[in-house]
């Protein structure tokens, strides 16, 4: 494992890297690799906690499909190793403070309190999901309430299945739980004091699908087993394997400190083809770029990103006559 060694808190010179890579998730570890693999200097700052550290499988990750989220960092971090201009900072230094400067010199200061350069900043930092206050939810949080279909769905498929409507995603609501259908038959709605529109509540009754009004008290579980029902607060109980929810998300102060662009949605805006931010030189792939959150996305628009990188990176040292 190649590990950047913590420096001393009195640095007689920082560091210099092509790139600072924060956060060690699949986009930055894609990042990691093509950038390595260009022969570019780059640290990788991972400091986690993990958005999926709750989570027991990945999936739709093609030749990775069912690995544990842990496993494919360690794997991705055993392959890194063979190129020697990635490093990891040391645990010390894993979390980043404060980004400043400009594009060509940023000032990374580190957990520790040491300080290292960087001709370009990625940030992989993903995002900060705001739990709804219900009894029972962030204990079954990424295991039996979960966000996506794709990722959980075959495990769970026949069984009864769950939605937490949320005026925020009015929107998309009727299409995102009647395409539940396709894995179950048994879906219900359950609104928690949010009332759908009349034509959302007429596709559910043409698909089928349930729809609960009583606001929910609790989620119910054996023990620290899996979600086993819904209590109202009736005091009545709907049978729910697998609960769906979209809780509102956030992006980490961090981002929020660099004052990078937003667009409607919350998201960082990136140039869609390069991946850069409103901030000259710093530039952002995965979770807090879009709400097409997946692991093999992330990693694709961190591979995007670290192609666009090196590219820019490799036409400056050229003209100048470096290379």
């Amino acid at each position: 494992m190649n590990a950047a060694p913590a420096p001393a808190p009195a640095q007689a010179h920082a560091p210099t890297y092509d790139v600072v890579i924060v956060g060690g998730g699949p986009a930055g570890l894609a990042a990691a690799l093509a950038l390595g693999r260009a022969n570019k200097d780059v640290l990788v700052c991972d400091a986690g906690p993990r958005r999926n550290a709750a989570a027991v499988h990945m999936h739709n990750f093609v030749t990775r499909d069912g690995i544990a989220p842990e496993a494919f960092r360690a794997e991705a971090r055993a392959q890194l190793a063979a190129y020697p201009k990635v490093v990891f900072a040391a645990r010390a230094d894993a979390g980043v403070a404060e980004i400043a400067g400009e594009k060509g010199d940023f000032r990374v200061a580190l957990a520790s309190g040491a300080t290292v350069h960087a001709r370009r900043i990625l940030l992989g930092t993903g995002l900060i999901d705001e739990l709804p206050a219900i009894e029972g939810f962030a204990a079954c949080w990424g295991q039996s309430v979960v966000q996506c279909p794709y990722c959980h769905g075959w495990e769970s498929k026949g069984q009864a299945w769950g939605y937490l409507a949320t005026a925020a995603h009015a929107d998309h609501l009727a299409m995102f739980a009647l395409q539940l259908r396709g894995w179950t038959s048994d879906v219900t709605v359950f609104t928690n004091a949010f009332s759908p529109p009349a034509a959302t509540l007429a596709a559910f009754e043409a698909g089928r699908v349930k729809v609960v009004t009583t606001p929910i008290a609790r989620l119910l579980r054996a023990g620290d087993g899996p979600l086993e029902a819904i209590e109202l607060a009736d005091g009545s109980r709907v049978p729910c394997a697998l609960l769906f929810a979209h809780p509102p998300q956030r992006q980490v102060p961090l981002v929020t400190a660099l004052g990078v662009a937003l667009d409607g949605d919350g998201f960082v805006a990136v140039d869609p083809m390069r991946r850069e931010t409103s901030v000259p030189g710093i530039y952002a792939a995965g979770d807090l770029t879009t709400r097409m959150q997946a692991a093999i996305a992330a990693a694709a628009a961190g591979m995007q990103a670290a192609a666009a990188l090196n590219a820019e990176l490799t036409l400056e040292r050229v003209l100048a006559g470096a290379l």
